[in-house]
Order: structure tokens, then C-alpha cells, then sequence
């Protein structure tokens, strides 16, 4: 829908123009961005933002995701602090943090004496009325409260205005009312309280006054405010944690070699940098000069080194050994693989589970529902109540609008899920979005690639056979070059099979062609060579009896028989064996243990793929599957009513990747695999999947604990404060008591969340 653009339909925010829909919508702040944006401008991606709390920074609101403006403030709908878009230093976080901090402890400090007459009540002696007089201590309270409620508590009641005036009633607004009602009410009790009505009235004749509990209800939520952001500040830090894995210098060197110290966002593509012992790697970059082992278990999760030597790629955030590296920058910035980590995991935290839309269409209708059900109350009290009928009405009434917090409503989902994100990247799994964790959840089975996913996906060369005719030699000399041009793994194989036999310098390939599934054919030497499977050989029109014969001889040993043809002949096959991860036995036997079905498919020999099936214990085997059907075999079972997840780890693993419920993509693999995917392995290591689906039933169980305390709170604190206890024992909730207890509702929610970051996985 396009957005109206003109003044009926905008509004100013910090300076800001921003519009909102005004037909479908019915004029409200829509959930949709395209409904309600600033014009000209897009939230931008978080990888590309600045990592510091600069003006340059675009905050959103956890709750309402369509919020974004430049620079810190809250939200419009919610009124809740508005938190960064990507990583920052936190430096606008401790900011908003200290800001309010030292509200609390301002107003604390000021409220302390307002409870003295309280404990005057209990110990007559030190009664401030019978020290001072009632008039004094009365003007001393209203100057004690006033420097509270509308000093320290200010901020309250400008976004209580605010929603009042966008027509968004939300937390602030109950609290606005509540507090302010009470300290109207005395203000007008102490200035002219001959203009109330006996049912105001105490016994003695004069109207009570309610400015320690104005004062004491903002301290609270001002308490609850200091909680709340000390607590979600640290759902960031799983993005801190990354983004303190790069370096903040690099060392480049110039045309004269001459070395410099440079900031790393001063990096451009294709500068060499020197890397010393010990130091860590700035981006990501291909080894120009030197060798030595690289700790890259930040990616991998591997303990021992990976040895570099020139030509060999290099990771940014990995730690270079006891060797010197001179390294030609390859990827900077928000290209780099840390980088996309980063924005991967703010991009999770930020998305919105399917769960939370029950949490979303309670909230808006709750904040009038409750200012209705607080008039209901206070009419019931002050027709039927017991004298001062009127008092116990405007008690009532700010009991009820400060107990019910729709704050705690609105973060049981996404604090869950932010904290569950960011373990979640601290053991190498990151989740793409919220929805992909939920359903994680109820995935009942999984369809599992071989090659790269259960194995190493680093095959090595073991058997060649040649047919008459054909030397051996000769026979891996055509295949290897031919397969010079292709990334499979298996043409890796080949490749480096040919070299560890001495065959030296290998004959350029000409009119490369990759048939996905099938394999790839080249002019080697003038001679046309076919290397792939054999319904590659048999598209071709030839007869492959004698090779097939020894690919089966090679399948019982565990390899993959590749066919080779010569100038329209059959010309033999190599045997390639991929080795089972040393990780994946145990990965099969935890996923099993969930409840998990594991198959097994793969574009292999069904032979070769039952000799891996049969190691692992996986029973059921779909094998010689092309890459266009392995997404045909994930429907067949999701028409079963199987919730499939899909694990693999190239890009003839994407289409099966994109239709399963949830697509899981090796951290190892392709772009193509993770881009469909909406959970990337880090380390590559299916353990990680096992991790995954655990950290799936932590979270949901998570957040439904949290709606349910939401829901129960309300469904208790609302009508004890609205006196429902009164008739049966005479107890009628204090404003004070229910303004501690809503602070406290919201901190348990992020309490709640926050155990997920140590929950065993």
C-alpha cells in the first residue's frame, strides 16, 4: 500500500517526519513498515551501520520492529527505551542507563522522608504531625512529591501524553494517570479542601493526602525502568562478544613496504597488511607471504591450528600463530565473514517469533481495558464503598491502572528470544529468524545431505581403473584436468589425487560445462572428456556394463564411483572416499535421542550411501537423488504432516533448503546453502544441530512461562486491586504495593529470559 503523505496522516518524532496509514489502518500506527516510515529512508542493514553509538545510528523498538529513528529515544507505540539496530560500543545504552539511574536514586533520596509520618503512625513519639504540625509536614510533602512525580518522574508523563496524543495507550500512560491522579488529588486535598465532598473525608474532617504515594509509585517504576535496561543491556552482549573478536588496527604497508598503523575501517580491498605472531587476523584476505598455523576455532570450533601458506585464505577475528603473514585484503567491513555473523545474529534478535501475535492482539486492546475496568472500579467504590466512599474510589482506581503493566505483556517474547539468539551464536549456531527457533521446536524429522554435512566433505582419491585401451595414468591425467574448473569437492579430490601421484602441470580444459547432478565435460588436449555419474555416460548413448561392474566393486568398500569417458568411450573410474566426521556418530545418537528421524539423502550410489547409513545407524537411505528432486523428497514428507528440517551444505542442498519447514545450512558450505537456510552451523559440525533443537524447546518453553506470568499477574493483580479481596478479608491494595509489584512483574520477565544464558544445551 503507498503511504499518504500528507499532514492528516503524519506525525513529528524527535525532529523527524514520519507517516503512518490512514485508510486500512484506521488512522493507527501500523504493523507494517511500509505503512509507517520516514520518508526517503530505510532501516539500513546492521552490517553496514558504524559499530559505535554515533548519530549515524538507527535505534528501533524491541516490540514494535517497524519503529526506527536515528539516534536513541523510545518507542511512540510503547513508550519503551528504543535500542540499536546491529552492534554499538553501548555507549548510548550506558548513557540512557546512568540517565535513569540517576533519576531513581534522586527520587528514592527525595521519597525517603515522605514515609516518615508512616513511621510516626507506629512510633508516636517520632511523629512529624505532633513534631511540626499537620500544616507544615503537609506543604513539606507536597514540595518533596512535586520534585518527584514531576521532576524525576517527568519523563513519565511526557510519553504518557505522547500516547494519549498518537492514540497508542500504553504502559506510561497507566502510570501518568495513577501517579498523577494521586498527586493532583492532593495538591487540590492541601490548596482548597473545602471544595471536596464529605465522602473525601476522614473521620477528623479533613481530605487525605496521597503525595508519598505519587512519589513512592514513580520511584518504583523508576526502580523497575533501572532493572529493566540493566537487564536487557545484557541480551547484547552475545554481539559485543563478536564484534570483539576483530582487531582495532591493522598494519598495512605501502608501495615501499613502509608499515602503518591504520584504523580497521580504513582497510580497503586489495591492501596488504602484515599480520604478527600472536596477533589477530583484521579481515578476511588471501595469504600473500609467509606461512604459520591459524587458531581459527572462533569458526570452526577446532582446537588445533590450521596451517597457512600462501594463497591460502584466511578468516578476520582468527588468531595467527608463531609466523609472520604478509596478507592481501580480500573482503572489509560488512563483507567480512565476522561481520555477517554480526548482522545475522541483530537481524534474529530483532525478528518477531509467530507466538508473539496472541501477546500482540492482547495488547491492544488491554491498556483500555483496563482504564475501563479502573472507572468500573472506582464507580462500584464510590456508590457502594464505606466512607470515605470517594477516597477509597481514587485508591482503587490508581491501584488498578499501576498494577497492570502491559510491559511485561509485550517482552516475554522478544527478550526470549533475543537472549536465545545470542547463546545460540555463542555455540556456533546462528539462527536467521525467530520464526526458524520456533518451529526448530516441533521438527520431527530430519533430512540430512552426506557429502560436507555427515563427512568431512574433503574426499581423497583411492582406486583408479582403467579400461583397455587406457592407461591409468592417462586415464586420471584427462579427469583432473578436466575437473580443473569445477568447486565440487569430489573435482578437489581428483585433483589433488593427480599431484600426490606426481602428475605434475595438468593440460588446460576448453569449453568447460557443469551439468548439475550429473557432472562436467571439457575439451582436454583436443580430446572431449565426460566425468560424473553413469547416466551422464548414459545420456551420451554409452554403454557402461565393465565400469559398472568395478563401481560396485568400489561402492562395498565405501566410495564413490566416478565414471570418466574419452572421446565418446568409456574410459574407467576413479573411487573417491569421504570420511565421517569424527563428530557425527555422536550427533546422530543425541538427535536420535529426541525423538528426531533422521534420513539420509543423497545424489550418491545407494551402495556407497548404505556403507555411511549403516556406520552411523541411520536406517532409512534415499540415494542417486539429483539435486531438482532432493526438494520434491522434503514435500513428499511435509505431505506426510512430517515438520521436516533440511542439512546440508551446497548449492544443490538450497532448493531442499528453502522448502523445509526449517532449512539447516553447514557454516562450512556454500552461500547459496546458507542464504536459504534459517540456521547456519558455524562450525560445520551437526552437533551443532543437536544444540539447536535443545536451545529451541529452552526458548519456547521460555517464552510461554513468561506469557503465562504475564497473563496470570494481570488475571490476579487486577481485580485485588480493584478490592476484590475488601468484602471477604477487609484488605484493600495500597498504590504503593501495586506499583512495586508492577515494576517487579516486568523484571522478572527479563530475569526469566536471561536464564536461557545458562541453560545446559
Amino acid at each position: 500500500m503507498a503511504v499518504n503523505n500528507s499532514s492528516k496522516y503524519r506525525r513529528e518524532l524527535r525532529g523527524a517526519t514520519y507517516y503512518f496509514c490512514g485508510s486500512a489502518c484506521q488512522g493507527k500506527f501500523a504493523a507494517d513498515p511500509e505503512h509507517y516510515v520516514k520518508p526517503q529512508e530505510r532501516a539500513p542493514s546492521p552490517a553496514t551501520l558504524p559499530n559505535s553509538a554515533s548519530t549515524g545510528t538507527i535505534y528501533t523498538c524491541p516490540m514494535h520492529s517497524q519503529i526506527h529513528q536515528p539516534g536513541p529515544g523510545h518507542c511512540p507505540i510503547c513508550g519503551m527505551t528504543l535500542e540499536p539496530v546491529g552492534a554499538t560500543n553501548g555507549a548510548a545504552e550506558a548513557a540512557e542507563l546512568g540517565s535513569m539511574t540517576r533519576r531513581f536514586l534522586l527520587s528514592a533520596a527525595l521519597s525517603v522522608p515522605l514515609l516518615w509520618p508512616m513511621i510516626g503512625m507506629m512510633f508516636r513519639g517520632l511523629d512529624p504531625m505532633t513534631l511540626f504540625g499537620e500544616r507544615d509536614v503537609a506543604w513539606a510533602e507536597f514540595a518533596l512529591a512535586s520534585l518527584v512525580v514531576l521532576g524525576c518522574g517527568g519523563i513519565f508523563f511526557v510519553r504518557g501524553w505522547q500516547s494519549l496524543v498518537r492514540r497508542s495507550l500504553n504502559m506510561f500512560s497507566l502510570v501518568a494517570l495513577g501517579s498523577g491522579s494521586a498527586w493532583l488529588f492532593s495538591v487540590l486535598a492541601l490548596i482548597a479542601p473545602s471544595v471536596l465532598p464529605d465522602s473525601f473525608r476522614l473521620p477528623n474532617g479533613s481530605p487525605p493526602l496521597y503525595f508519598e504515594a505519587a512519589a513512592v509509585i514513580v520511584t518504583l517504576v523508576l526502580l523497575g525502568q533501572v532493572l529493566e535496561l540493566r537487564a536487557r543491556s545484557q541480551t547484547s552482549g552475545a554481539i559485543r562478544s563478536l564484534l570483539q573478536l576483530a582487531p582495532k588496527i591493522a598494519h598495512r604497508l605501502d608501495a615501499q613496504n613502509q608499515e602503518s598503523d591504520v584504523a580497521l575501517d580504513a582497510v580497503q580491498v586489495g591492501d596488504r597488511l602484515r599480520v604478527r605472531p600472536g596477533e589477530k587476523i583484521p579481515v578476511d584476505a588471501k595469504v600473500a607471504e609467509g606461512s604459520s598455523h591459524v587458531d581459527e576455532s572462533m569458526l570452526t570450533g577446532e582446537a588445533d591450528p590450521a596451517h597457512k601458506n600462501p594463497g591460502d585464505d584466511v578468516t578476520g577475528g582468527t588468531i595467527n600463530g608463531f609466523g609472520s603473514l604478509m596478507i592481501r585484503a580480500e573482503h572489509v567491513g560488512a563483507d567480512t565473514v565476522l561481520s555477517q555473523i554480526v548482522h545475522m545474529v541483530a537481524e534474529a534478535q530483532r525478528s518477531r517469533a509467530p507466538v508473539q501475535r496472541l501477546a500482540d492482539r492482547v495488547a491492544a486492546w488491554f491498556v483500555p481495558a483496563i482504564v475501563g475496568i479502573a472507572v468500573l472500579a472506582a464507580t462500584v467504590w464510590g456508590i457502594w464503598g464505606p466512607p470515605p466512599a470517594l477516597a477509597h474510589a481514587l485508591l482503587v482506581a490508581v491501584s488498578v491502572l499501576i498494577i497492570a503493566c502491559p510491559c511485561a505483556l509485550g517482552l516475554a517474547t522478544p527478550m526470549s528470544i533475543m537472549v536465545g539468539v545470542g547463546r545460540g551464536a555463542r555455540e556456533g549456531v546462528l539462527i536467521k529468524d525467530a520464526a526458524a527457533l520456533e518451529t526448530l521446536e516441533r521438527v520431527d524429522t530430519l533430512v540430512v545431505d552426506k557429502t560436507g554435512t555427515l563427512t568431512e566433505g574433503k574426499p581423497s582419491l583411492q582406486t583408479v581403473v582403467a579400461l583397455a585401451g587406457v592407461t591409468e595414468t592417462g586415464l586420471l591425467r584427462a579427469a583432473a584436468a578436466a575437473e580443473a574448473s569445477s568447486e565440487h569437492p569430489l573435482a578437489r579430490a581428483i585433483i589433488e589425487g593427480a599431484k600426490r601421484r606426481g602428475l605434475g602441470v595438468l593440460p588446460a580444459v576448453l569449453n568447460f560445462a557443469s551439468d548439475p547432478g550429473l557432472g562436467i565435460s571439457g575439451l582436454v588436449e583436443n580430446r572431449k572428456v565426460l566425468v560424473g555419474n553413469v547416466h551422464l555416460l548414459e545420456r551420451d548413448g554409452m554403454a557402461a556394463d565393465e565400469q559398472m561392474r568395478q563401481a560396485e566393486i568400489c561402492r562395498t568398500k565405501g566410495q564413490t564411483a566416478i565414471f570418466v569417458a574419452i572421446d565418446g568411450k568409456p574410459a574407467g573410474l576413479l573411487g573417491v572416499a569421504d570420511a565421517i566426521k569424527a563428530s557425527t556418530p555422536a550427533a546422530v545418537k543425541a538427535l536420535k535421542a529426541q525423538g528426531i528421524r533422521i534420513i539420509m539423502l543423497t545424489g550418491d550410489n545407494a551402495r556407497t550411501a548404505k556403507v555411511v547409513g549403516d556406520a552411523l545407524g541411520i536406517e532409512e537411505v534415499v540415494a542417486d537423488v539429483l539435486p531438482a528432486d532432493k526438494a520434491a523428497v522434503v514435500k513428499r514428507l511435509q505431505g506426510e504432516g512430517r515438520i521436516v528440517a533440511m542439512a546440508g551444505d551446497g548449492v544443490n542442498d538450497a532448493p531442499a533448503l528453502a522448502q523445509a519447514q526449517v532449512g539447516i545450512a553447514m557454516g562450512t558450505g556454500t552461500d547459496a546453502a546458507m542464504q536459504s537456510a534459517g540456521v547456519t552451523l558455524l562450525k560445520g559440525d551437526l552437533r551443532g544441530l543437536a544444540k539447536a533443537v535443545s536451545l529451541s524447546h529452552l526458548t519456547m518453553r521460555n517464552i510461554r512461562q513468561n506469557l503465562f506470568f504475564a497473563f496470570a499477574y494481570n488475571a490476579l493483580g487486577v481485580p485485588v486491586a480493584a478490592g476484590l479481596l475488601y468484602p471477604f478479608f477487609g484488605v484493600l491494595l495500597s498504590p504503593v504495593i501495586a506499583s512495586a509489584a508492577m515494576s517487579l512483574s516486568s523484571v522478572s520477565v527479563i530475569g526469566n529470559a536471561l536464564r536461557l544464558r545458562k541453560a545446559a544445551l
